[in-house]
């Protein structure tokens, strides 16, 4: 069995983060998203990997490699535009195969991995495999219709008036029937070949597709309150370390990861929480599902539930919460005179400001 990650896209919904990163590199506990999900198909037993690349090729060849650090074998495989999930399919025709296969979107995150889910699919070779959850807000995913008996009847790409509540989860599992009904779709209104419709054309085709309903934990990464949760979720979990320097006039309450060379001085942190290595706090207060990430800078400032990437740093700021706060940025407090806000922002900024 082979597995196909899914990292092009433009991740518009993280921006301005993804004009300058791949939406699957930013770091989640100071761990970028898309390397959960390959230690997952690691830990299912799946050795040969291919991932889909777009814009974003020569960042994710650089922080993947060769997969060897994961256990895996990596094939890259260029996507000249994200013309869907079923299109990617077919541009890995000749890596997959006649294989079995996972197809994996890089930027979701699914607590406890995908084992019991490929040896399910293993052990009874459905042609189709999808997972389902239960969304608040249906019309934003691809939507599932089951009958009576839990069979899947239909599939609707982000429905206008969906009929159930059970969102596709970023996973799938196929047979190579799945190449059949790719090369017989036609593209959406969008303009791209839904994976939707390749598994509603072999619905129509009676051939076997099952679902799985999961109750774990499930988050699309693609913007930031998700971003967020999965960060507040992974730090749910995180051990207490100590390898880098704590002051006596520190106090450190919970579970706090402070990595090698991070420097504490006159602050209270509290977890669970990440510092990540070379970062230097001092004077401040960092609260709960917070990850620092390496080379960062916080003084004199609260921060709490936010993630702050690499290189950046916040300098006197009262309060900061909620937050993500790409690389190599500089957080500091406006002039108190003359009153007024100054504000360089780039595209698709969003920024909240109290007056």
């Amino acid at each position: 069995m082979k597995a196909l990650v899914l990292s092009g896209g433009a991740g518009t919904r993280l921006r301005p983060i993804t004009h300058t990163s791949a939406k699957q590199l930013v770091p989640v506990a100071n761990k970028p998203v898309l390397f959960y999900g390959l230690e997952a198909i690691a830990d299912a037993g799946i050795r040969e990997v291919g991932i889909v690349v777009g814009d974003t090729a020569d960042e994710i060849r650089e922080a993947v490699g060769d997969g060897s650090r994961f256990g895996i074998e990596v094939t890259y495989l260029p996507q000249e535009a994200p013309l869907g999930l079923a299109h990617a399919v077919l541009i890995a025709r000749e890596f997959l195969g006649d294989d079995d296969f996972v197809m994996y979107l890089g930027d979701n995150f699914i607590v406890g991995g995908i084992t019991g889910l490929v040896e399910e699919f293993r052990a009874d070779r459905p042609d189709a495999q999808i997972l389902l959850t239960q969304v608040p807000n249906p019309t934003a995913f691809g939507v599932a219709e089951l009958d009576a008996a839990g069979r899947v009847v239909a599939l609707e790409e982000k429905p206008k008036q969906p009929k159930s509540d059970l969102a596709l989860v970023g996973v799938y599992l196929f047979t190579p029937a799945i190449h059949e009904a790719v090369r017989s779709i036609e593209p959406s209104w969008r303009g791209e070949l839904e994976i939707t419709h390749a598994i509603q054309w072999l619905i129509d085709q009676k051939r076997d597709v099952r679902s799985t309903t999961i109750s774990g934990y499930w988050k699309d990464t693609g913007n930031v309150t998700d971003m967020l949760e999965v960060n507040r979720s992974v730090l749910e979990t995180v051990e207490p370390l100590d390898e880098g320097t704590v002051d006596d006039t520190s106090e450190i309450i919970g579970r706090v990861r402070i990595e090698a060379g991070a420097r504490v001085s006159g602050s209270r942190i509290v977890g669970p929480a990440i510092i990540g290595a070379g970062s230097v706090i001092s004077d401040a207060y960092v609260g709960p599902f917070t990850s620092i990430s390496e080379e960062c800078r916080i003084e004199d400032s609260e921060i709490e539930y936010s993630i702050v990437l690499r290189g950046s740093s916040v300098t006197g700021v009262r309060r900061v919460e909620a937050s993500l706060i790409g690389r190599d940025v500089e957080v500091t407090p406006a002039p108190r005179n003359p009153s007024a806000h100054r504000l360089v922002l780039g595209d698709h900024s969003k920024v909240q400001i109290s007056s």
